[in-house]
């Protein structure tokens, strides 16, 4: 059995009653650390992370999924860790970001929204001897290597 699989299962059934809460990842790791992320629209707090965690860990007894000993992490994503859903642009839309293009490249811009396959951002453009211009470029999800909200402490 897929533990990964059968976990996010799990998260899912726990969350399904909660539209604004979504799995951004669960990782089973080779040193016994099962990592589930989950994520919300508003964030999420430490009464859901509970509520999933004790949801998740009961069914994995139930089921002796994990034979062996093994340590259960229900957070969020860190701030600092990359954007990986569209729902998570979504949230994140007004926010600076950085990205890390396949080209090598790396743009800056603020997210102001997204489609089917792009995220749009506004871009700050300054050329030599003339006024910076902000342009709106869209940029295609599979030419973006890496994602972060660039945080700001103003």
């Amino acid at each position: 059995m897929d533990i990964e699989k059968r976990v996010t299962q799990l998260v899912e059934e726990k969350i399904a009653d909660r539209p604004d809460l979504f799995v951004v990842s669960v990782k089973m790791h080779s040193n016994g650390k099962l990592v589930i992320l989950v994520d919300g629209e508003k964030g999420i707090g430490i009464a859901d992370c509970a509520a999933i965690s004790r949801h998740v860990g009961f069914h994995l007894e139930e089921e002796n999924v994990i034979e062996n000993a093994y340590n259960l992490e229900v957070s969020s994503p860190g701030i600092d860790a990359p954007l990986v859903l569209p729902r998570q642009y979504v949230k994140n839309v007004g926010r600076q970001l950085t990205i890390k293009m396949a080209d090598g490249n790396k743009r800056e811009g603020k997210l102001t929204g997204m489609t089917e396959d792009a995220i749009v951002i506004e871009e700050t453009k300054k050329e030599k001897g003339k006024k910076a211009e902000i342009i709106e470029s869209a940029i295609p999800l599979e030419q973006i290597i890496e994602t972060k909200v660039l945080i700001s402490f103003k």
